[in-house]
This record gives structure tokens, C-alpha cells and sequence, in this order.
């Protein structure tokens, strides 16, 4: 797992790419928090990271397709999917070792947004202290949601050869899952209590509890189960590429 783990990261490092896709992120996040009217910090008129966590999940719904895209796609393409097949690594090994990966790329980009916290208390009126408790919770809630978008991620590569179709794929699953639901249970039809239960599927309805700073339990066991479900699709897709191939 160690090598596979290894074999990622260099991979992904060693390309132009996966530094325009980390740019890109935290470009696209400076410029939404600080510049742009709609959100810029400035304007906002509180010493808050709500804004960064309010449209950070969109921005992962785009980074993490576009890292894990060539996860198996590429393996598919440039047949060495056989030679990793014939490796003494289980499925689950191997799916893991990519998992993490990927994994540790996003945390690497992620670390630097730490700055904002930074800034945003030294401009606060009065030396006032931020909502600790609820940042740490949001930035929590984004570890969980990594893990899922991740999860998503791998098992959308391991469908194809087309790193393209693999990255589409991706980005749409991450955004049906995370506000599809929501948007779903909006529909006049369902207002009156049927909305409450249709948005609970849905990322964003325990992204926003975390963001609160209220680490509930349920919500926690929603996104490892997330996370858990694609990985064993994952591994049923390997499986089954392998006893067709």
C-alpha cells in the first residue's frame, strides 16, 4: 500500500497539471473571500470564516474530480492495470493507498487557506476572537466531506479509460450528492415536512451542522458511510473489470 501511496503522490506531483489544479483552488478561493462583491470578506461586516466554508465545498466538488480523474483511468489507458493486478496488494490495498493519496493532496491544499483565519483575526474591530469552535467544526466537516468527494472520485475513475469522462462524472455525482437533495426537496410539492427528510441525504444538510461547530454523531457516521459505500463500489468495479478483462 505504501508503494501505491507513493506511486500517487509522485505521480500526481511530478506533473504540471496537478500544480495548476492546486493553484487554481486556492487562486479561485482568494478571489471569491477577498475580491468578488458577493462575498468578499470585506464587505461582509464580521469577523467570520463563513464565507470560505459557504462556498469551499463547491470548489472541492471541482478539485477533487480533477485529482483523482487518472486514479484507475490512466492504469486503463496505458494497460498497467494488469502489471498492479499482479502485485501480492488486495483491492482494498490498492483502492486505499490511492484513497489516501488523493487524500493528502487536498489537505495540502487545504493548509494554506489557514492564512485566511490568520488574516481575518487581524483585522477583527477590537481584537474581538472568532468562532473558534465552529471553525475547527467546519474545517472537520471538510476532512469528512474530502473523504466522501474522494471516495466518489476513485470510484468514477475506475469506470472508464477516459480521464475526461472520469472527471465529469465525478463532479456530478460530488454535486448531486452534496446539494442535489437540498435543491430536490425545495419543490413546493414537498414543503410541509417532506422537505426535511428529503434534504437529509444530502452532504450540505450535515456539512452546515458541522459548520455550526455541532459535531453530532450522525452526521459524522453519514459521511464515513458515504466514504465506505463508494470504496466498496469501487472495489465491486475492479473486481468485475478484472474477472471481464
Amino acid at each position: 500500500m505504501k508503494s501505491i501511496f507513493l506511486k500517487e503522490m509522485t505521480s500526481f506531483l511530478g506533473a504540471l497539471s496537478g500544480y495548476v489544479a492546486l493553484v487554481l483552488f486556492l487562486a479561485t478561493a482568494g478571489l471569491v473571500l477577498w475580491v468578488l462583491p458577493d462575498s468578499d470578506i470585506l464587505l461582509y461586516g464580521y469577523a467570520s470564516m463563513e464565507q470560505f466554508f459557504r462556498f469551499a465545498p463547491w470548489l472541492l466538488a471541482f478539485l477533487i474530480p480533477a485529482i483523482t480523474m487518472k486514479s484507475f483511468s490512466e492504469e486503463f489507458s496505458q494497460g498497467t492495470i494488469e502489471w498492479l493486478m499482479t502485485k501480492p496488494l488486495s483491492y482494498s490495498r490498492i483502492i486505499f493507498g490511492k484513497f489516501l493519496a488523493s487524500f493528502v493532496l487536498v489537505i495540502i491544499a487545504l493548509l494554506p487557506t489557514l492564512i485566511y483565519l490568520f488574516s481575518i483575526q487581524w483585522l477583527a474591530l477590537d481584537g474581538a476572537l472568532l468562532d473558534y469552535g465552529a471553525i475547527m467544526g467546519a474545517y472537520f466537516g471538510l476532512l469528512l466531506l474530502v473523504a466522501a468527494f474522494t471516495a466518489i472520485g476513485l470510484f468514477c475513475s475506475s469506470l472508464t479509460g477516459n480521464q475526461i469522462i472520469s472527471f465529469l462524472a465525478a463532479l456530478f455525482v460530488c454535486l448531486i450528492f452534496y446539494d442535489g437533495f437540498s435543491e430536490f426537496s425545495q419543490i413546493p410539492a414537498f414543503s410541509g415536512g417532506a422537505d426535511y427528510y428529503l434534504a437529509m441525504p444530502g452532504m450540505d444538510f450535515h456539512f452546515n451542522n458541522l459548520g455550526r461547530g455541532l459535531i453530532d454523531l450522525r452526521d459524522v457516521v453519514y459521511f464515513l458511510s458515504v466514504t465506505a459505500l463508494f470504496m466498496a463500489l469501487n472495489r465491486y468495479s475492479l473486481q468485475r473489470r478484472s474477472l471481464n478483462g
